[in-house]
């Protein structure tokens, strides 16, 4: 006879007679109780701001700028922003404690998009490209006349760069007084590039008009003047600053991180029509500036759209609405004169180090038809 002979009918006396799935024990989600949604806030409420230096993950935001609250927040990128950096010169929405008391910290939850994106990578192989700074409109390269030496390949570097991102270049030659800086600038006649030229103790009038009202990227060799420049221009910078070494003739780096410092305009310049304000983007010193990210028919798309031919093109086409191989064929028959076949194969130099390749004279382009 089974145990279960004599027993009643009554479920709760047999045994787990009283249980069913109601009663089965949920373990909580160890990740949280709420269940996972790929919807993210709006942030409708979120205040937009400019990014003035960004530091070991920490980015410093002004907000309201220009208006009588303006002050700077401290803050961090938010988990929805993924990948994304956010660097020097971004647009950004941020959202949190907003008062920008010590200790306080915002999250950034938006990236406008970018009017441009100056770039480089670690060398003309890499094609992994960093951001440097976005939404400026002006590139000022900061060379030397001597001490250190100037060095024309690291300013077609910087050109092309420039260039390829669609900022204006702007080249200043500091340090005049012990060098005379017409042959440097003789070197980019062929190219339409401004030159401001100054020396030690100068002012910087014809600079800071040029300044003003833009936003602009300041880049140079260690040991140019850069950050002395910028002390100058704006003076509660406090940006340190170097010396040369007598030895290898190389400035030593004083600056790590890119910061963004207004430049206010004087009363005078007010008064002459000029804005009242300007951004100046400080960025440390490099010794390369990579163009791996860099299309290699960009490089000489730009120079030709640069070039000022020292007389009328020989067949009324402008040297910008040429092929690769005419560009070539025709600087290297003068056009440019002899300073612009020099930096034309400036740029050859760098298209190589790429493992890009210019068309020669005795060469065709493998989809070109044959020349007449």
């Amino acid at each position: 006879m089974s145990w279960l002979d004599g027993q009643d009918d009554d479920e709760d006396d047999r045994p787990y007679g009283g249980y069913d799935e109601s009663a089965a024990r949920v373990r909580p989600n160890r990740k949280g109780t709420r269940p996972r949604t790929k919807q993210r806030p709006a942030h409708e409420s979120a205040s937009t701001g400019r990014i003035t230096t960004v530091d070991r993950g920490r980015m410093q935001v002004l907000l309201q700028e220009g208006a009588e609250g303006e002050h700077s927040v401290q803050a961090t990128r938010a988990r929805e922003l993924g990948r994304q950096g956010v660097v020097t010169g971004d647009e950004v929405d941020v959202v949190g404690d907003l008062s920008g008391e010590p200790g306080s910290l915002a999250r950034i939850v938006r990236i406008a998009p970018r009017t441009t994106v100056l770039r480089r990578s670690a060398d003309d192989t890499d094609e992994v490209e960093r951001v440097v700074v976005a939404n400026a409109d002006q590139l000022l390269i900061v060379v030397a006349a001597a001490d250190p030496e100037p060095r024309p390949a690291l300013i077609d570097r910087y050109l092309v760069a420039a260039f390829d991102a669609g900022i204006d270049p702007l080249v200043l030659v500091t340090k005049t007084d012990l060098a005379d800086p017409a042959p440097l600038v003789a070197e980019f006649a062929p190219l339409d590039v401004h030159f401001v030229t100054t020396e030690r103790g100068a002012d910087l009038d014809g600079l800071r008009a040029l300044l003003l009202g833009r936003t602009t990227v300041a880049v140079g060799h260690s040991g140019v003047g850069k950050s002395t420049l910028v002390n100058v221009l704006v003076p509660d910078a406090h940006r340190a600053t170097g010396v040369v070494n007598a030895v290898t003739g190389r400035g030593r780096h004083t600056s790590s991180s890119s910061i963004a410092l207004r430049l206010h305009a004087t009363e005078a310049e007010r008064q002459r029509g000029l804005p009242a304000a300007g951004w100046v983007i400080d960025t440390p010193g490099i010794r390369s500036f990579g163009l791996g990210h860099v299309d290699p028919a960009n490089i000489l798309r730009s120079f030709a759209a640069r070039a000022r031919p020292v007389e009328d093109p020989p067949d009324g086409i402008l040297l910008k609405d040429a092929h690769d191989w005419e560009i070539v064929d025709r600087v290297a028959g003068g056009e440019l004169g002899e300073a612009g076949r020099r930096r034309l194969e400036s740029l050859q130099r760098l298209l190589d180090a790429q493992g890009g390749r210019v068309v020669g004279a005795d060469e065709q382009p493998p989809d070109e038809p044959d020349r007449a």
